[in-house]
């Protein structure tokens, strides 16, 4: 055939074909919605490192990415790159259907509010903590106050207490303790309407790190049932809780408070359904 002929009827093909694709992604994007997700690892802290956060992070990114989120990921982040991750995602997930929040890393308690730490830390007193780290409450008044879609915020944190009696080290190199009571674990945080917060254990609870393994016992679990096929997201949660507690004897139970009013799944059945299966 002429190669002139043959471009001319190549170019005609895929001219034929463009509305069939974009109406098959227009209707996967009908399916899910929408979706947008923050995912964060911190793991190489000044004090109490962790190993299994950034493993947890790139991990969770590449499943939400399959799932059909678009995904935004920091690793090992700083206070400013923190606070500004969660600014612009506050501010780009408004037209979302779906928004996802990740992190895994250090969180600690202060006066029952709830403070994400940045690698970068070098908090001294209890009373540096709201300067010094990303107020979790805060975030969430803040996807709260979005009307449209829903939330579903996933903390893998309280791996251990870095202030629990450990010496911090301050910029002239002298070791320094942590002035303040530092409570185990986080305090519980009420959902806002529409949304979901999913804790790796139990307020006050110590979630585990892993060091024989990639992952975070909570992080492994949660990326298998990610994958499971029209399960409801309460339902999903269930059986990484059951699961959890099963693999540390009831010394880790995961938590949740949820404030959803519709169904979601993660991978939906065909049409965007979602089971409701057991």
């Amino acid at each position: 055939m002429d190669p002139q002929r043959r471009r001319w009827l190549t170019t005609l093909t895929l001219g034929a074909l463009a509305p069939i694709w974009a109406a098959t992604s227009s209707r996967a994007r009908a399916a899910t919605g929408s979706r947008l997700a923050l995912v964060i690892g911190n793991a190489d802290y000044k004090v109490g490192a962790l190993k299994n956060p950034a493993n947890d992070a790139r991990a969770m990114a590449d499943s939400l990415r399959g799932l059909g989120f678009d995904v935004t990921l920091r690793e090992n982040a700083s206070l400013r790159e923190m606070l500004d991750a969660f600014q612009k995602f506050s501010i780009s997930g408004q037209a979302a259907d779906v928004r996802v929040v990740y992190y895994a890393g250090h969180g600690v308690q202060v006066k029952g509010r709830n403070y994400l730490l940045p690698v970068d830390t070098e908090i001294h007193a209890e009373d540096e903590m709201p300067s010094k780290s990303a107020d979790l409450n805060a975030l969430l008044e803040r996807l709260g106050s979005i009307k449209r879609g829903i939330n579903v915020v996933i903390l893998d944190a309280c791996r251990n207490n870095p202030f629990s009696g450990q010496p911090l080290v301050g910029p002239d190199g002298r070791a320094l303790r942590y002035r303040g009571a530092a409570p185990s674990g986080l305090a519980p945080a009420d959902a806002p309407l529409g949304s979901m917060v999913a804790f790796a254990t139990a307020p006050g609870g110590v979630a585990l790190d892993n060091p024989s393994d990639r992952h975070s016992l909570y992080t492994k679990h949660l990326l298998e049932q990610l994958q499971s096929p029209g399960l409801p997201v309460e339902l999903l949660f269930k059986r990484v809780r059951l699961a959890v507690a099963r693999e540390t004897g009831g010394v880790q139970v995961p938590w949740e408070s949820s404030s959803l009013t519709g169904d979601f799944c993660f991978r939906t059945l065909a049409g965007g359904a979602c089971s409701g299966g057991r």
